[in-house]
């Protein structure tokens, strides 16, 4: 056996999930565009030819990272407790799972599409939840995508959210933002002056948050049939 099959012998066996991980992780820190088979390849050490074992195009690698997303929220509630209150505790687990993942967003919308194993699953739990809330599959369905989006959107509005810059570029940022609506004339928008601290406010993201998921909540049990 020559030098270049005994290093090959000796190499760890890659794995499809030790890819993903990778992945995921070049994602979070430079984005999508970031992700490529020859880019992952480099980082782990091996050749392209050794992901295309696993992965045969960047779409199917994206549909990975996508179904792993999937599979870090937490679908399993409390049987205890009341539909809204089942509905609520995959919301708040999704928008955590946005918010560590900052290619969350862009994996579940693009991978919205694809419809993966770990997404069937969630979907298929919050449409039983909703079912137990009165709701036909017709509502339920548009319901349980609203929910998808509305996570979507509170991580990508959250105050003082500018990709690219540092913390304290950010800070100043929303500082400049909020003295522009300070000094708007107060004879036309004198309720935005009034609001011109919360507006630009991202020091409280927790606030943002819960309230976003507290409306998405109440409107959909402001919907629920009087018999559920």
């Amino acid at each position: 056996m020559d030098a270049a099959q005994t290093d090959e012998s000796q190499r760890p066996r890659l794995s499809k999930a030790a890819v993903v991980e990778r992945g995921l992780a070049l994602a979070d820190a430079e984005g999508l565009d970031a992700v490529t088979i020859r880019r992952l390849a480099t980082d782990l050490g091996v050749t392209p030819m050794a992901l295309y074992w696993h992965f045969r195009s960047k779409d199917e690698l994206l549909t990975g990272l996508a179904d792993r997303i999937w599979e870090e929220i937490d679908v399993d509630v409390d049987p205890e407790v009341d539909w809204a209150a089942q509905l609520r505790s995959i919301m708040e687990s999704l928008v955590h799972v946005l918010r560590i993942h900052p290619s969350a967003s862009s994996l579940l919308l693009s991978g919205e599409k694809r419809m993966s194993e770990a997404a069937q699953v969630a979907t298929e739990n919050v449409l039983d939840i909703l079912k137990r809330g009165g709701f036909d599959p017709e509502h339920a369905a548009v319901i349980a995508r609203s929910g998808l989006f509305t996570g979507i959107m509170l991580v990508i509005s959250e105050p003082g959210n500018v990709p690219g810059l540092a913390p304290e570029e950010k800070a100043e940022h929303m500082r400049q933002h909020r003295v522009r609506l300070a000094l708007l004339p107060p004879d036309r928008f004198p309720r935005v002056i009034e609001a011109a601290g919360p507006l630009t406010n991202c020091d409280n993201p927790e606030f943002h948050y819960q309230m976003g998921i507290d409306l998405y909540i109440a409107g959909v049990q402001a919907l629920a049939p009087h018999e559920a």
